[in-house]
């Protein structure tokens, strides 16, 4: 509350001493005109009582995004294949379904182990089951791959995917380190 206060007084004391300045508004302070002071810049006259006009120019345009695309960067230059678009910071993973198991397929990541887990998505009442991990070592070529076996047939699971090792950038910024599937149900 104090803060506040001292942050309020701050700012109506800057006010009253620059005024109507202190804000960008106010007419010419040096005299020159909109065209003269504009030096490159474009100003928007506004005339009272008229419209004021929308700017002539548009910044960009838009375009349509891929429905596939490549989201992540492969280690292998030969890689041709496409995987679907996910959020930006996930792993894109593709889930196929079998009996009793799902089988994960992902693109390798900087060299990195991983591990896969299948949670149940029904509701369970009180504490929630720790996840079983499986471990899979770092991938060679441009996906790696692993089955999830004992599962029910027909439950709806959600397939993780962690990549610890996967590293940072030059800024401090994670490489990819996790995915995710939308729900599957094993047969």
């Amino acid at each position: 509350m104090r803060h506040t206060r001292i942050t309020l007084v701050l700012a109506a004391a800057s006010l009253t001493l620059g005024g109507c300045a202190a804000l960008g508004i106010g007419g010419d302070e040096g005299g020159e005109s909109p065209a003269a002071a504009g030096e490159g810049r474009q100003w928007i006259v506004v005339d009272q009582g008229r419209a004021t006009p929308s700017p002539a120019k548009t910044v960009g345009r838009p375009t349509a995004t891929p429905a596939v695309s490549l989201s992540a960067p492969s280690p292998d230059p030969s890689c041709t294949r496409l995987w679907p678009r996910t959020e930006p910071v996930m792993i894109p993973v593709e889930v196929t379904p079998g009996s009793g198991s799902l089988t994960v397929e992902w693109p390798t990541q900087y060299d990195s182990n991983y591990r896969v887990t299948a949670v149940l998505q029904g509701v369970v009442a009180g504490r929630q089951p720790e996840p079983v991990w499986q471990d899979v070592p770092a991938g060679t070529g441009c996906a790696v791959s692993a089955t999830i076996t004992g599962l029910t047939p027909g439950a709806p699971y959600i397939v993780w995917l962690d990549a610890p090792n996967t590293g940072r950038e030059r800024d401090g910024t994670r490489h990819l380190y996790s995915g995710r599937s939308g729900v599957v149900y094993p047969r």
